[in-house]
């Protein structure tokens, strides 16, 4: 018979508490991935920061290189029609952009969220953005008139007089040739970035004879465009490059299977369950009280009163408030767990298990080479499904934007290290094993990955996330080390957001 998880504690009454946690959290969860439904994706963010990248790195002359490598170097890393494919992709994020705010403009007031209300508002100013994009390049490309609609559209959604407005009003007169206003340099510095603002200043120098201006900002593209080359390998080539790598690494655990049979790296411990003394109550517990309630409800009300002095740091203060949010969730989590187990200790042999002495860096490294093929195939994926939608995490969006090295810093911090400790600890470190109390190892990991992902609240991110979280649970029940997924988390946050940070400083 199972030890109660608080002999003084009425079970009928435990029972009740658990099961209103679970409507509130039901609620509010259900809430959140409701709200993702119209919500865009930040990947239309990055696919339009690495094509702002290519066009910079346009500039690229080859110092150094003979003309044949460096038409063989522009033409595998920037494409031929770098303008074209550039205008194809802010076309189709433009489509997808347009489909979105009219899905949300069509929901009723009263059924609008405060988070739906700030995704309308984004998706809004992102079409703006985009149109005056477009125009620039249809101008670039000598499509004048083209140009001119584009910007003509951006002028009749926002109000006269509104920096977009004028923005657009003063792209018009610049490319067709009429007088512009004396601080048309500071707006159009202040609202356009990257290869776009280069173009529309080099428009205006030539237009107002700045030839002095007009040769810096040629000589600093130049300058600058090595550097971007080599930031796009890094986000785009070696990517591939693991990707590869992942795919062998796959055909040879594959093949490994298939010869050597039990005696695989893919079948150890395969079948492998842990001797769980709990029953299924301490499990929803820990999960849904613990982490879940906790997360949702309890957390965000203890650190509200943060919120009004840390916005006042800006980007600073966001950073500051999401790592004490996440350890402060982190703490309350585990401080549940330890209570729900208390009376089970000693645990049973192989529960927590760290081993420093082991192979579990080869473990993380691996199943890290081995998610990157998967997780661009998955992506690829829902790409299709979710055109663009289904919502992100916001943390993403925040850092691509950042340019503060400290904020930046704590942003790593929260995702690097506290995400990948506390959750491998909850998921694949309790969840997982206790869930092989009443299922198969293989199961376990995919309830548990499901579980994983929905926590994230984001519709578009059920999918990819799944799939991540079976590749953690199946390097942690092979590798039977916490260190071993813990390591693959880590690096997956790490390389993510150093894409971030080099996709988001190189575009401004």
């Amino acid at each position: 018979m199972d030890t109660e998880i608080s002999p003084q504690f009425p079970t009928t009454i435990r029972r009740i508490l658990l099961i209103l946690m679970t409507v509130i959290v039901s609620v509010l969860m259900g809430g959140a991935l409701v709200a993702s439904w119209n919500e865009p994706q930040v990947a239309s963010r990055l696919e339009l920061y690495q094509t702002d990248l290519l066009l910079q790195a346009t500039a690229w002359e080859g110092d150094g290189f003979s003309e044949e490598q460096v038409t063989l170097l522009r033409r595998n890393l920037l494409g031929e029609e770098p303008l074209r494919e550039a205008q194809k992709t802010y076309e189709s994020v433009r489509k997808t952009a347009l489909a979105t705010l009219e899905e949300t403009t069509a929901i009723a007031p009263e059924q609008s969220s405060p988070r739906l209300q700030t995704a309308l508002e984004g998706q809004a100013e992102l079409l703006d953005l985009l149109d005056l994009r477009l125009g620039i390049l249809e101008a670039e490309q000598g499509n004048v008139s083209e140009a001119l609609t584009h910007w003509q559209a951006v002028k009749e959604r926002q109000a006269r007089g509104s920096q977009l407005w004028l923005t657009a009003d003063t792209l018009t007169q610049l490319w067709q040739g009429d007088a512009v206003p004396a601080d048309s340099e500071v707006l159009l510095d202040q609202t356009l970035q990257g290869w776009f603002r280069n173009r529309a200043l080099e428009e205006l120098y030539d237009r107002t004879q700045a030839s002095e201006k007009l040769a810096q900002i040629q000589a600093a593209e130049t300058e600058n465009a090595e550097g971007l080359l080599i930031t796009l390998a890094t986000v785009g080539v070696l990517p591939a490059i693991g990707s590869l790598l992942g795919i062998g690494l796959l055909i040879f655990i594959g093949l490994q299977r298939l010869v050597k049979g039990a005696d695989s790296l893919l079948a150890r411990n395969r079948d492998q369950r842990w001797e769980t003394p709990w029953s299924a109550e301490t499990i929803w517990l820990v999960v849904v009280g613990g982490f879940l309630f906790m997360g949702q409800l309890v957390v965000p009300l203890l650190i509200s009163p943060l919120r009004g002095p840390l916005a006042t740091q800006g980007i600073r203060g966001q950073a500051l408030f999401a790592l004490a949010y996440y350890l402060t969730m982190s703490v309350g989590a585990i401080a549940v767990l330890f209570f729900a187990l208390r009376s089970y200790r000693p645990l049973p042999k192989g529960w927590f298990r760290f081993n420093f002495r082991s192979n579990w860096f080869l473990w993380g490294i691996g199943g890290y080479i081995v998610a990157l093929p998967l997780m661009l195939t998955v992506s690829v994926l829902n790409q299709q499904i979710w055109q663009g939608q289904g919502g992100s995490n916001p943390l993403l969006q925040t850092v691509l934007e950042a340019q503060d090295p400290a904020a930046l810093t704590i942003f790593f911090i929260t995702a690097s290290v506290a995400a990948p400790l506390f959750e491998e600890f909850l998921f694949r470190g309790f969840l997982l094993p206790s869930l092989t109390r009443y299922m198969s190892v293989g199961n376990a990991i995919v309830l548990s990955s499901f579980v994983f992902a929905i926590a994230h609240l984001s519709l578009s991110e059920v999918l990819p996330l799944m799939v991540l979280g079976m590749i953690l649970g199946v390097v942690y029940t092979r590798s039977r080390n916490l260190l071993a997924p813990m390591l693959l988390h880590s690096a997956w946050n790490s390389i993510t957001m150093l894409g971030l940070f080099l996709l988001g400083g190189s575009a401004n």
